[in-house]
C-alpha cells in the first residue's frame, strides 16, 4: 500500500520540490499551505508521515502538532528556518517525532522519511497480536500492559499515552530493574538516526511520571540513577 504524506509548506517553490521528490520515490502527496488547512486535512484523511513547516499562516506548526498529537500518532518532522535550540526542545516537546533545519539536503531528509515510516512499521509489527497465542500481559503491581492492545493500565484505568511514551514505558519495563543510559534508550526508542538528544529522554520521562507516579517530583517507579540513566522499577 502507498504510504501518503502531507506536506505542509506555505513556501510555493519548496513545498513543490518536497512533493516532486516525494512522489519520485513512490509516496502518495498532498499538500497544505497553512496551519488551518494542515489540520483539516489531517483529520479528514489520517497520512503515514507529516512534514510540517513551523512559521505557517493562521496556525503555526508548534500548534499544528499540539492538536493534531492528541488526535493522532502520525509521525511528524518539523521543518524550521531557525536554528534557535529552544524552538528544537518546544517542538519535541508538542510531540514532534524528529526535526531538520533548513536549508537541509533533499537527500537527508527523503532519509528521514524513511526511517520514521519504516520505525512505524517495525512499532507495529514488534506489537501486533499474535494468532492462536494467549494475551501477553506484563503486571507490576496496579500497573498492567497489554502488549496484544497496545494499552497500558493503572489501578485498571487506560493511561492515555503518546506512541513514544508508550515505546519509552514497555521498553523500561522490559528491563525492569535495569539501568539504562539516555543514549540507549534514544537509540532503541527513537532510532540511532534520530537527530535529537537526551533532553528528549528526559522530557518524555517526565510525561510519564505525571502519569504514573503518585509525587512525580519524588518518584518511585521511573527513578533517577545519578550520572548513569533510568531504571524501571514497577
Amino acid at each position: 500500500m502507498t504510504e501518503k504524506i502531507l506536506v505542509v509548506e506555505d513556501e510555493l517553490v519548496l513545498r513543490e520540490t518536497l512533493a516532486y521528490n516525494l512522489v519520485k520515490q513512490g509516496y502518495e502527496v498532498s499538500t497544505a499551505v497553512d496551519g488551518r488547512q494542515a489540520v483539516d486535512m489531517a483529520r479528514q484523511t489520517p497520512p503515514d508521515l507529516i512534514l510540517l513547516d513551523i512559521m505557517l499562516p493562521k496556525l503555526d506548526g508548534f500548534e499544528v502538532c499540539r492538536l493534531l498529537r492528541r488526535e493522532l500518532s502520525t509521525p511528524i518532522i518539523m521543518l524550521t528556518a531557525r536554528t534557535d535550540e529552544v524552538d528544537k526542545i518546544v517542538g519535541l516537546e508538542v510531540g514532534a517525532d524528529d526535526y531538520l533545519t533548513k536549508p537541509f539536503s533533499m537527500r537527508e531528509l527523503l532519509a528521514r522519511v524513511k526511517a520514521q515510516l519504516r520505525r512505524v512499521r517495525l512499532s507495529q509489527e514488534k506489537f501486533a497480536p499474535e494468532t492462536s497465542t494467549p494475551t501477553r500481559q506484563m503486571r507490576f503491581e496496579d500497573l498492567m500492559f497489554d502488549l496484544d492492545r497496545h494499552e497500558v493500565y493503572l489501578q485498571d484505568k487506560p493511561l492515555a499515552l503518546k506512541p513514544k511514551e508508550y515505546e519509552l514505558l514497555i521498553y523500561l519495563a522490559q528491563h525492569h530493574g535495569k539501568t539504562l543510559s539516555r543514549d540507549q534508550l534514544l537509540e532503541e526508542v527513537w532510532g540511532w538516526d534520530f537527530s535529537g538528544g537526551s533532553r528528549t529522554v528526559d522530557v518524555h520521562v517526565r510525561w510519564l511520571r505525571e502519569k504514573l507516579e503518585v509525587d512525580p517530583a519524588h518518584p518511585t517507579r521511573l527513578v533517577t540513577v545519578r550520572g548513569a540513566g533510568y531504571r524501571f522499577e514497577g
